[in-house]
């Protein structure tokens, strides 16, 4: 595969960035979305260029840091990593615009790479639990029914990619919060924290500079591990018992 790739390029948080375009040839359709951006930094280096800038760890897309937005849409024209998205869903020839996180609390480091720390100071302010730690309990020691456990499970799925804040047109961190929210929250070792927790997340949150939430959906669209909707609404209710309850 021969394709057009227009990446922005931008040396630093605080320098002026711009599409910079290249032409990479001999693409094979198996080669990941990654392995592709490594084909052109050799070429860049062998050149004696300056390499594309990119997060990215894992590459099995379970840590969330190769968020990029490829063609408009965050991780590309799949519901997947980046990492994980493969050239054989491109076509001979196209042109492909890959872009970093776009939102206000997302600054750019060096061209596709994005300071997401904001999302850290959210979950320090209060995703945990105050429950002793130490050796496993018992299984059956706390009931759990079900559907709570599987509300929890679907929600912990999270990795933080960041993509939800990508898609979003107000740029809210609304899904990802709401992720870390409710997974502690229905369950019985988070209730200790039930209503300090929804405050601190979501304020935090709003303090970071993140848009607010309109439900628009394309959150939910743009994430690769199907974080649900559903789960603003309940961080939203979550939220309201806790104003309500004046903590």
């Amino acid at each position: 595969m021969n394709l057009t790739l227009r990446i922005w390029r931008q040396t630093g948080p605080d320098e002026p960035g711009r599409m910079t375009t290249y032409d990479v040839t001999g693409i094979s359709p198996d080669m990941s979305f990654l392995e592709m951006l490594d084909h052109l930094n050799e070429e860049l280096i062998l050149a004696g260029d300056e390499p594309v800038a990119f997060d990215h760890d894992c590459r099995e897309g379970i840590c969330g840091a190769c968020g990029m937005v490829i063609n408009g849409r965050a991780h590309g024209p799949e519901r997947t990593t980046t990492c994980q998205l493969h050239m054989r869903h491109f076509e001979d020839g196209d042109t492909i615009d890959v872009e970093p996180w776009r939102a206000a609390a997302f600054p750019v480091v060096k061209d596709l790479v994005v300071d997401r720390s904001a999302f850290d100071r959210i979950i320090g302010s209060g995703g945990y639990i105050t429950a002793p730690t130490g050796s496993a309990p018992e299984a059956h020691a706390t009931a759990v029914p079900k559907p709570v456990a599987d509300t929890a499970f679907e929600n912990a799925g999270c990795i933080g990619c960041g993509a939800c804040v990508a898609a979003c047109p107000n740029g809210s961190a609304m899904l990802f919060t709401s992720a870390k929210v409710v997974h502690l929250n229905v369950l019985p070792q988070g209730a200790p924290e039930r209503e300090s927790r929804v405050l601190s997340m979501v304020g935090t949150m709003d303090a970071e500079g993140f848009g607010g939430c309109t439900n628009t959906g394309e959150c939910a669209t743009a994430c690769p591990k199907g974080i649900p909707l559903p789960s603003i609404a309940a961080t939203n209710r979550e939220w309201l018992r806790a104003v309500s309850k004046g903590r």
